[in-house]
């Protein structure tokens, strides 16, 4: 999910953000009711303590949720992907399960540069790359510094671009109070138990499943989460990215839901002409959250991009 009105930094070394809140308590495993808890671990990389989820064997996939969300968002796509494939899904730091004390990790760089110690430290070197909103843009990144070289990446209703007027520096200003702020992270987590969590959802344009909307709704009662959310949004620039966009030579597969109230369908078309090697592929009636929605389709669209050699017989 992304509450995203974002701005990318510019790469290299990014400014420390304030951080929201306290971390909370290391902890060695999710708890058992999260879906499919029984493929997490916690593996530690650039001060990270990554909450990961694994499932499969064959090429490898890697799944990047958007902000404000976490592992759980693929909960019925990974069982699909796992079929053909080794997929690896990652919390973000600070969100979901993965625990950060940096103050400096938020920033598209740095979250970016986390991601590569990760990859790093598990060895993975995905064919394919799927981020969804924020978690798009971080791929694009990894991919211009040369941290992976997939075949493609699949931008689910990536937020790529900055979007105005939220980049308004008096917009910015604003986030990077309410970051700062441990009070709005408290005071967000106390809000998820008064059906803040259904508008929210309701206002990505997408009909999200019961057990995705409780997992949410936990999510969000955590003030760790909700602060490692606003420090997202207080400190994302998207400018860089937008700039160096045009070197990006990795197929981009722009997946766009018709009903997504998040991001403007323009944006997939401002990118679809930085990027020499792109492809729009629009979802009628889906919305921000579409993998969520109809995960049998996404699926398809997934293994689509993988080389014919590398599938297995199976078909979702």
């Amino acid at each position: 999910m992304t509450p995203e009105a974002i701005r990318s930094h510019k790469a290299g070394e990014p400014k420390a953000p304030a951080m929201a809140g306290r971390a909370r308590p290391p902890r060695s495993a999710v708890p058992t009711h999260w879906p499919l808890a029984t493929h997490s671990r916690i593996v530690r990389a650039e001060g990270v303590a990554f909450h990961i989820q694994e499932m499969g064997t064959g090429p490898q996939i890697l799944l990047i949720h958007g902000t404000g969300a976490s592992t759980h968002s693929f909960a019925n796509l990974i069982p699909l992907l796992a079929q053909h494939a080794h997929i690896l899904a990652i919390d973000l730091p600070g969100h979901g399960f993965s625990e950060t004390s940096r103050n400096d990790v938020f920033t598209l760089p740095a979250m970016a540069k986390a991601v590569d110690g990760l990859l790093h430290t598990l060895n993975f070197q995905p064919v394919l790359a799927v981020g969804h909103s924020a978690g798009a843009a971080i791929l694009i990144r990894l991919a211009l510094n040369g941290s992976i070289a997939p075949e493609a990446i699949v931008s689910l209703n990536g937020a790529l671009l900055p979007i105005h007027p939220f980049s308004h520096p008096f917009v910015s200003l604003t986030a990077k109070f309410l970051a700062a702020n441990p009070f709005v992270s408290w005071f967000f987590s106390k809000q998820a138990r008064r059906g803040t969590v259904d508008r929210l959802l309701d206002d990505t344009g997408s009909h999200v499943p019961q057990e995705s909307r409780a997992c949410y709704a936990e999510l969000l009662q955590s003030r760790s989460h909700v602060a490692a959310a606003l420090n997202m949004m207080a400190n994302w620039d998207l400018e860089s990215l937008a700039q160096d966009m045009s070197r990006l030579h990795t197929k981009l597969i722009l997946v766009t839901g018709d009903n997504d109230r998040m991001i403007p369908s323009s944006t997939s078309e401002d990118v679809a002409r930085r990027v020499t090697a792109s492809e729009r592929i629009k979802l009628p009636k889906l919305g921000h959250l579409a993998h969520e929605e109809d995960a049998i389709s996404i699926a398809k669209l997934i293994l689509a991009q993988l080389p014919a050699h590398q599938m297995k017989e199976h078909t979702p």
